[in-house]
């Protein structure tokens, strides 16, 4: 019934992951996994854009928060892009735009990356 694919690529040093479908409580242990998986390779600057994802529930934004703080304490970010309105408006209710940088597209969250970098 729920449909979820993650997509993964490189982009200047830069891991970006292509959510595509609906991320609720049945889909979310595979966004874990990516997640654990980049952790564990010690790739700590993550761009998640979020074009094609249609749906997330609270299940898909606890996935975020349960592995934001091992990615920033090792020197790394989450930033998130191409967020549609409704989606975005999910992520807005539950106030993640304090927590997250949210960009319009993925080249603005990888430049993001090399702003950090220069500081």
């Amino acid at each position: 019934m729920s449909d979820f694919r993650i997509s993964q690529r490189e982009r200047e040093s830069i891991q970006i992951l292509e959510l595509k479908g609906y991320l609720d409580a049945h889909t979310a242990p595979k966004l874990e996994e990516a997640f654990q998986d980049l952790i564990r390779t010690e790739r700590f600057n993550i761009v998640v854009n979020c074009k094609d994802l249609s749906y997330i529930s609270s299940a898909g934004l606890g996935v975020f928060m349960a592995y934001i703080e091992d990615v920033r304490k090792n020197r790394g970010d989450i930033k998130l892009s191409n967020m549609s309105a409704k989606v975005y408006n999910v992520f807005d209710l539950l106030g993640f735009p304090l927590l997250y940088e949210i960009v319009k597209d993925e080249q603005e969250a990888v430049g993001k990356f090399s702003h950090k970098k220069q500081e």
